[in-house]
This record gives structure tokens, C-alpha cells and sequence, in this order.
């Protein structure tokens, strides 16, 4: 693989773990939804933070475990919808919109109550950010197949989210959505044997609904996006 080659070959990679910890640390108790700050500013912040290979290992980090954070919550819901009712869900996390919509009205939006305390408009839509404007050395730093991976989930929950889980589409949660989109395009264009698009963006890359979206702090519609076009745009190149 393309990223091993360049992993084993480059000597110029000079990782941190220990830097990398703090770093993450850091991000954790100064930003989030206890900060003074808006979204916007702190993702900013943060991904002044984050702009060499440590910070993008970091970032990196960051959509995995959120990711991976989310699954387990899902799982744990099922289980316990399952011993109230008797109701058996199955959580894939290659598609959790079968998922969402057989019983989005039971299921909690996982991505607001992540363990790790990150959360999704501040520290993961930062994390986003940098992986997609470093999408050219991923390579030297991590495999980016697992991590476009965890990329699309992420993605898929964010619109399952809107869809089926009564999350509200406002700035901070369009801006989320629009840079997991590019980010994952980013990721494709630099690896040799691009997968096949999982099957929840295939399905709303059939689509052109447009949905409004609100200003964060009221109900007032302040723009559109097209989530269909959007990834149009961005996977078919």
C-alpha cells in the first residue's frame, strides 16, 4: 500500500506521542459546549492547534474515536431498547440509516453525549478540518483507508441525525456536515485504490432535496444545503 511505502520511506515524520497527548488534553478542557466561545471561533482555535504531523495525528484520532464512541453507544441503546420491549435492533456501522429509521423516535443522537466530553461542532469539526486540508500526508502518518472510514460513518450519522433523530440543522451542524463531504473527497483523491462509497452516501447522492439552514441561536432560516449535490460534487471527480 501507497501509505505504508510512504510511512517506512520518509524519515522526515518526526512523531510526538507524548506532544500528541497533551495536545489532546488541551483541546479537551479549554473548548466544547462549556466554552464562551462560538463554534466557529473555537474550531479556529483549534485548528491553529493542530497544523503540523502531531496535530494531524491528533485530528485523526479525534474522527476514530468519535466514531468508534458513537457505535458503542448505539449498541448499548439497542441492548436496552431490546430489554424494555423485546424489540431486537441491529446496529451496522456501515449503514446505521436502517437503523434510524426503524426507530429513530427510541434513539439518542449519540454524537452530543461522547464520552470522551468532544463534541461535534467544536473539537470534531476541527479535527475534520485539518484531516481534510492535510489529506496529502496522511500517508505519512496513519493508514487513510480506516480512517475514511470512520469519516463516512461520522457522515452518516451526522445526516441520520437530521433525518430520523429530531437533530436540528443549523450552522454549526451544516458546517460539520459540509466538511466531512470534502474531507472524505480529499481522502479519496489520495489514495490508489479509492473503496466503493458506502451505501448510505450512495443513497442520498440519488437525492436533491434541499434542507434550510437555521441560525444557531433562533429560528430564523439563514441558508440551504444539498446534501445530494454536495457529495456529487465532491465523490464524482
Amino acid at each position: 500500500m501507497r501509505w505504508l511505502r510512504q510511512l517506512l520511506s520518509s524519515r522526515r515524520v518526526q512523531l510526538d506521542p507524548g506532544r500528541q497527548q497533551a495536545l489532546l488534553r488541551d483541546l479537551r478542557h479549554r473548548y466544547g459546549a462549556d466554552s464562551r466561545a462560538r463554534f466557529p471561533e473555537q474550531v479556529e482555535a483549534i485548528t491553529r492547534m493542530l497544523n503540523d504531523d502531531d496535530g494531524l495525528v491528533v485530528a485523526a484520532r479525534i474522527v476514530s474515536e468519535t466514531a468508534d464512541e458513537a457505535h458503542v453507544d448505539l449498541q448499548a441503546q439497542a441492548h436496552d431498547v431490546h430489554r424494555r420491549t423485546g424489540r431486537r435492533l441491529l446496529v451496522h456501522r456501515r449503514n446505521y440509516r436502517p437503523l434510524w429509521k426503524e426507530a429513530g423516535p427510541a434513539l439518542r443522537w449519540p454524537l452530543f453525549a461522547l464520552p470522551s466530553g468532544l463534541h461535534p461542532y467544536a473539537q470534531l469539526t476541527a479535527a475534520v478540518a485539518v484531516v481534510g486540508s492535510r489529506a496529502s500526508r496522511l500517508g505519512r502518518a496513519t493508514d487513510p483507508y480506516p480512517l475514511l472510514t470512520r469519516v463516512f460513518e461520522v457522515l452518516d450519522l451526522t445526516t441520520a441525525g437530521w433525518e430520523y433523530g429530531r437533530v436540528r440543522v443549523d450552522t454549526d451542524a451544516a458546517a460539520l456536515a459540509d466538511r466531512l463531504i470534502s474531507t472524505a473527497g480529499q481522502i479519496l483523491a489520495t489514495v490508489d485504490d479509492p473503496p466503493r462509497l458506502p451505501p448510505p452516501v450512495r443513497e442520498l447522492m440519488r437525492r436533491n432535496n434541499t434542507l434550510d439552514v437555521h441560525d444557531p441561536t433562533g429560528p430564523t432560516v439563514v441558508s440551504a444545503i444539498n446534501l445530494g449535490a454536495r457529495m456529487r460534487e465532491s465523490f464524482l471527480v
